[in-house]
């Protein structure tokens, strides 16, 4: 009996490139799997690590060709992660770098492209609830999963700090969500479907062109600015947990924390929700 085959490396590096070198910055989201194959077979078969890499090491030059390579798009980027295996390590002999993509699309504001904001392609679920009885009927309509997100111009700071607080403050962070919303209707529109697309461009257009204190903050507005813009609606309920990207530090191989390459997290998230009614 032999051993006839074996690879190792890591899956699931997750990866946000933020391309920030002019005000139109351009974003990249990946889930990386490198595979690495070559001398390695001692590791299995006779307890001997000396020409082995750790797996945590395909991440860290994962994360480093990351932000050697932030405007890359996805195929060269896989190319680049490969060479640099083949190039720095004499024992590797094949490489094989999967990457999927999580697609963003540039979001439009007044129908022109805004510089860093962007929509999940293929992006959220309509929703609409009726509950009748004889006496009338109630509509809600909404949406559940609508994906969003600005590489700028959202903070978190001043907040309320006791021994128990880690967090460190920022007036620069990514702000992105995936938000379940219902907004009730006091009677009919003339048209159901432009004004369900008018309150989500006006609160997308509040989101984005706007600076950010907090999700709360942001929520509030986008609330009240859509129901400023559709009078039929009686209020809106909002539900934002957050999608936390957090900057990956690159310090101890003598690159810039820039807010370039993040790690794209979503458990544990925070979970912001409001309700916005008229008087």
């Amino acid at each position: 009996m032999a051993l006839l085959h074996c690879t190792y490396g890591k899956g699931r590096v997750r990866i946000l490139r933020i391309k920030r070198d002019t005000a139109r910055h351009e974003v990249r989201e990946l889930s990386v799997m490198t595979l690495l194959t070559g001398d390695f077979s001692r590791v299995w078969t006779d307890k001997d690590n000396s020409a082995a890499l750790c797996t945590d090491t395909v991440k860290n030059v994962t994360n480093i060709v990351a932000r050697e390579h932030v405007g890359l798009d996805t195929e060269p980027f896989c190319k680049a992660l490969a060479q640099k295996f083949l190039d720095h390590y004499p024992q590797v002999k094949t490489v094989t770098v999967t990457a999927e993509e999580t697609k963003w699309t540039r979001m439009l504001v007044d129908g022109q492209p805004h510089d860093h904001g962007f929509l999940l392609d293929a992006n959220g679920k309509p929703v609409v609830e009726v509950v009748a009885d004889r006496a009338g009927m109630a509509v809600t309509s909404g949406v559940d999963g609508f994906t969003f997100m600005k590489s700028t111009e959202s903070g978190w700071d001043n907040f309320f700090k006791d021994g128990f607080t880690t967090l460190a403050e920022t007036r620069d962070r990514v702000a992105a969500t995936a938000l379940a919303a219902r907004w009730r209707w006091s009677r009919d529109p003339a048209d159901h479907v432009a004004a369900n697309a008018l309150i989500m461009a006006t609160m997308l257009k509040v989101f984005v062109t706007t600076y950010s204190e907090s999700v709360q903050d942001s929520l509030y507005r986008m609330g009240m600015a859509a129901l400023a813009a559709v009078p039929e609606l009686i209020d809106i309920h909002m539900a934002a947990p957050n999608k936390h990207y957090v900057p990956i530090n690159l310090k101890p191989f003598g690159m810039d924390y820039d807010n370039m390459v993040l790690l794209p997290t979503d458990e544990p998230h925070g979970q912001i929700e409001c309700t916005v009614g008229r008087d």
